[in-house]
């Protein structure tokens, strides 16, 4: 296995510069067909490496075109019980398993993913709506967390370390703080597993946020229960094939379980069991801290690596590269119709470039096709489902009231049935509730300033701090941004997205204020010790 060495799997980039752009479309195409094949059958969940089916079952659509994918478990708490169960069973030899066994099993699956990535990525695009680009890059982003963390473990020998202090010549008749000893004292530091990690996965990013955790958990030495999104927005099958792919790379039986059904359920017994020691969870910013103040107040207290969303903003100043802020805004805002966690949903302009960024803003959202997201053509698909169209229709509805709508905010009848919405730009004012709540749709507000300082201020005025765009040729402006900015991810001229597209090694993607539990991001050096806990273990001779 190479040592300290990564790069990002980059999948279309290098079909693009290598001029296979029709091979990349024809392999994705292949994919779809292939997909399909397997839609309509009925799947179990995996305890212990055993497929188990009982009970009631739930029913999976596609939010293109509502097309059964697939029947999954309804599991029930008492499933749930058995799943944490046999993660507790395997973890001590998996704890147990060197740290470089661990780096290379996990190498394995990174070239699995890779194996599967089209037929992956085919039925991400079915699952949630994302078009080609975004699913392959999704798959991506996967692989390149798989052997991120193996790289990591293995350049920081497992987060182990050892410390000694030299015998003293001295020597006193009683100990104290600081006492020298005749004795050689040596000392082990070493990161040591929680035990039994539950993991809890959103729709938007199935794949990737899904590997990306379970595997932080695992790499380190901890065992996983693995719930994907299974109530309103369903990305199950998606979820099978992560635990089909580490099967297939040779992660023993226990270490992974995967397991489906709701929150209210499964999820809940993840938090209040005694013998789940962690909780690994992606989604909004309520049910996040719920979870953590139901954990403590049922003194089952645990680890949290949690990131909860945000409401991102972006700058764009009277000295930026107009095309450029134009291109990263929109695409930061309606690819994947917004419903990222990342997504740019306030932009400030100076108010003598305003109309004019508006007129190209309105341009450029009326250019994007919107449709089957198969279809490579298309850059906006379906919304995820209904309850994201009511949400859609009715900040619609609120900012006509209390503001302007300036493009968007209708229906799109495409011949399909799922929920199609045009990308969505209003102007509201910055005490609308539209300005602070994370809605996860394509809309878009846009507010004028004055003085950059003031730009900052507003940006920084909610409880969130995921991601901030910048917009400047300005030396100072930039600089003034870099010191103040509330966010954890932050952006400056990106050409192709304001605030979106974190990418392994090359970006942490991490959440300040209300967005994360923490403060370390994923894709980030810092990420696995979060999994872990420190112990010193002293030995004198």
């Amino acid at each position: 296995m190479a040592k300290h060495t990564f790069s990002n799997e980059s999948t279309f980039r290098k079909f693009l510069e290598q001029g296979k752009e029709d091979e990349f479309h024809s392999l994705f195409d292949n994919a779809v067909q292939e997909a399909r094949r397997e839609f309509g059958k009925a799947h179990g969940i995996y305890i212990g490496g055993k497929e188990v089916r009982e009970g009631s079952t739930i029913t999976e659509k596609s939010p293109i075109n509502g097309e059964i994918i697939g029947t999954f478990q309804r599991a029930n708490r008492e499933q749930a019980k058995k799943a944490i169960k046999a993660a507790k069973d395997a973890s001590h030899s998996w704890s147990a398993t060197s740290y470089k066994d661990r780096a290379r099993m996990f190498n394995k699956a990174a070239d699995t993913f890779s194996k599967h990535k089209f037929n992956i990525s085919a039925i991400l695009s079915y699952e949630n709506g994302k078009s080609r680009y975004e699913s392959v890059g999704e798959v991506d982003e996967a692989i390149d967390f798989l052997r991120y963390y193996s790289n990591e473990l293995i350049i920081n020998k497992g987060f182990a370390r050892k410390t000694m202090m030299e015998e003293s010549k001295s020597k006193v008749g009683a100990g104290f703080q600081g006492a020298p000893s005749a004795r050689k004292e040596s000392v082990t530091i070493r990161m040591v597993p929680y035990g039994v990690f539950g993991v809890i996965a959103p729709f938007n990013f199935p794949v990737s946020i899904s590997t990306g955790m379970s595997s932080g958990a695992m790499i380190t030495g901890n065992t996983v229960v693995f719930k994907p999104s299974s109530t309103d927005n369903m990305t199950m099958l998606t979820g099978l094939k992560i635990y089909e792919c580490f099967k297939e790379a040779g992660i023993p039986d226990g270490v992974f379980n995967y397991i489906t059904g709701p929150g209210s359920e499964i999820g809940d017994e993840l938090v209040v069991n005694k013998d789940v020691a962690g909780i690994a969870f992606t989604g909004s910013r309520t049910i996040g801290l719920g979870m953590m103040v139901k954990a403590y107040g049922a003194n089952t207290p645990k680890a949290f690596i949690v990131e909860m969303g945000g409401k991102n903003p972006a700058i764009v100043s009277r000295y930026a590269d107009m095309d450029d802020a134009v291109t990263g805004v929109a695409s930061a805002a309606f690819g994947f119709d917004g419903q990222k966690c990342s997504a740019c949903s306030r932009v400030y302009v100076h108010e003598s470039i305003k109309e004019q960024f508006i007129s190209k803003l309105i341009e450029k959202a009326r250019g994007f096709k919107i449709g089957n997201p198969l279809e490579k053509d298309v850059y906006i698909g379906p919304l995820i489902g209904e309850k994201a169209y009511a949400t859609y229709k009715d900040a619609v509805e609120r900012a006509k009231a209390s503001g302007r709508v300036l493009y968007g905010g209708k229906i799109v009848n495409t011949g399909l049935n799922g929920y199609y919405v045009e990308p969505t730009i209003i102007e509201v004012r910055s005490d609308n509730e539209l300005m602070k709540k994370e809605l996860f749709v394509p809309i878009l507000a846009v507010q004028g300033y004055k003085e950059f300082a003031d730009a900052i201020t507003e940006a920084n005025s909610i409880e969130y701090g995921l991601t901030a765009g910048l917009y400047s040729k300005n030396t100072k402006e930039i600089r003034a941004f870099e010191s103040a900015i509330e966010a954890g991810t932050a952006y400056i001229n990106r050409d192709t997205s304001a605030t979106t597209g974190a990418i392994v090694g090359l970006h942490t993607f991490v959440g300040w204020k209300g967005s994360s539990i923490g403060g370390k991001g994923s894709g980030s050096k810092y990420y696995l010790p979060q999994f872990m806990r420190e112990q010193s273990m002293s030995l004198t001779k």
